[in-house]
């Protein structure tokens, strides 16, 4: 996937071999707990929908990378070396953090500071929810397929996303991509339990955005406020 900040994204993906990737609720919260840890720093997110054996969301991009910290290695420090050890970290660009500050040694945790892009971030979603849901069914290998989509919208060179030519669209035919596009693809996001006969309306599918914006629920996973910007209804 290739992103650009403030450019909107429909990014979705599907069960691999069309299987399901959601097999109660607590499965679909757990994911959406994921992405506010591992999207919402990256992003602004217009609209959603889980579907049993797939996803979307429409976002607007606000980082494509950002410094993050990870743990490194946890070490037992004895007082002659703390302060030279200290040093040495300091020069790879690496912090310690004391777990004990008492007594004749004290244990460090090494965390180093690097840049991980928005790509990264959603693989780590993928794969942690992958090896979350094999744990729970006693599975192995790719719960997921292998490539994420993510449609640029916005960018100037779209002509017709790949939602619409799934649904039978030809060629160019909305004059303001910039605005029109991203209502079609909310539209079709939401439509989507709908489409799968398993509601009738819309809002009446617990696990997309549909609710919020029905007023059904006042949930903060999207950005209510910046879809009114963007004109999105």
């Amino acid at each position: 996937m290739h992103f650009e900040k403030e450019h909107v994204y429909h990014i979705y993906n599907q069960g691999n071999n069309r299987q399901e990737i959601f097999f109660k609720r607590e499965n679909y919260l757990f994911f959406l707990r994921k992405v506010r840890a591992h999207m919402l720093p990256y992003c602004d997110v217009f609209a959603w929908c889980l579907m049993p054996n797939h996803f979307h969301f429409l976002v607007r991009v606000n980082e494509v990378e950002l410094t993050v910290r990870e743990a490194s290695q946890a070490v037992t420090l004895r007082p002659a070396t703390i302060q030279g050890v200290t040093q040495t970290v300091a020069s790879l660009g690496m912090t310690q953090k004391p777990v004990a500050s008492q007594g004749v040694t004290q244990s460090h945790t090494l965390t180093k500071k690097k840049l991980r892009t928005f790509n990264d971030s959603i693989g780590i979603l993928l794969r942690s929810y992958t090896r979350a849901i094999n744990k729970q069914e006693g599975t192995t290998g790719s719960l997921f397929r292998n490539e994420t989509k993510a449609s640029c919208l916005s960018c100037p060179e779209v002509t017709v996303p790949e939602f619409l030519r799934h649904s039978g669209q030809k060629g160019p035919y909305i004059y303001d991509s910039s605005k029109e596009y991203l209502n079609v693809c909310f539209n079709y996001i939401h439509q989507n339990p709908v489409n799968a006969g398993l509601v009738n309306k819309p809002a009446d599918w617990e696990f997309s955005s549909a609710q919020d914006y029905a007023m059904l629920r006042n949930g903060s996973l999207i950005n209510k406020k910046l879809s009114k910007e963007y004109e999105i209804t």
